[in-house]
């Protein structure tokens, strides 16, 4: 009787030593925020539809930013799509009237969102392609759920090489300026005049090469270099193109790039997509 008194006392001073658990989420920003964003949909496909495989093709990174009327960035949460949270976002504000940016894209990192009319993406980390959500929220004492749907903002040049390829081709390079590299969020046009570079190390079998850009206004042209190098940066090849755009089109630009001399852009064919709002088709 004497030993269960012990082990009995003994139980009791270990549970009162035993501080309680207390459940907190730590975060970028807390779930009981007052300003909750869930992505609805992109490019008129609705987000909870996807699978988790199709969602990391309409884009890896959603970055949500939250401005104050005058452009001041107050709050701002990245997420890739291996976060279980990826296409919905919590803020805690105060009350007043707020500019919510929310972008998507498969960039390899994120874009500088510092200033609301210059979310710029940089050459080394890729361009691709990207949604945009922008619009005004009003917080006052009581929460607000905002469901948001993101549209297409970039114009696509697909490059296509029909002819073959020399075996000791092995980067190809793309040079191309008339597009931006970073845009306005309030209009999704293209803000600055952008020199944009990008490489492409060719694998065996590879001809499509896909390039992206912020056009200025709906239409444009790009002035687009491509050059093809061997193992010891040697120029193989060099065309010039003038390529026409649209925003949320693709143009096609296809032919023997090696064998072929010529850098005509005659529009060919055009097309509806089901992805996209349209194609140019343009051989050269």
């Amino acid at each position: 009787m004497k030993k269960g008194w012990i082990i009995l006392c003994v139980m009791l001073a270990v549970c009162g030593c035993e501080k309680p658990t207390i459940s907190n989420n730590h975060g970028e920003e807390s779930v009981d925020g007052n300003l909750k964003v869930r992505v609805f949909e992109i490019e008129k496909t609705p987000f909870a539809s996807r699978t988790r495989g199709a969602a990391k093709e309409a884009c890896t990174r959603l970055n949500y930013a939250v401005y104050t009327p005058d452009g001041t960035r107050v709050k701002q949460v990245n997420q890739t799509s291996d976060a279980s949270s990826f296409g919905t976002a919590s803020f805690q504000l105060g009350e007043g009237d707020y500019l919510l940016v929310v972008v998507g894209h498969s960039s390899l990192k994120n874009p500088t969102m510092t200033d609301l009319n210059k979310i710029q993406f940089k050459n080394a980390d890729g361009f691709t392609d990207t949604f945009l959500y922008y619009g005004h929220v009003t917080i006052g004492e009581e929460p607000v759920n905002l469901q948001v749907s993101l549209d297409r903002i970039v114009s696509l040049c697909r490059f296509v090489i029909t002819d073959d390829i020399p075996e000791e081709v092995t980067q190809m390079r793309f040079y191309y300026t008339g597009g931006s590299g970073a845009f306005d969020a309030t209009t999704g046009l293209g803000c600055v005049n952008s020199k944009q570079d990008v490489y492409f190390d060719v694998t065996a079998g590879q001809r499509q090469f896909d390039l992206y850009t912020f056009l200025h206004d709906r239409e444009g042209t790009i002035h687009l270099t491509v050059t093809a190098y061997d193992d010891d940066d040697n120029i193989l090849q060099e065309r010039e193109f003038h390529v026409p755009m649209q925003q949320n089109y693709i143009t096609w630009v296809s032919g023997a790039y090696f064998n072929g001399t010529g850098a005509s852009s005659t529009v060919t064919d055009v097309s509806v997509n089901t992805d996209w709002a349209g194609e140019t088709h343009i051989n050269f």
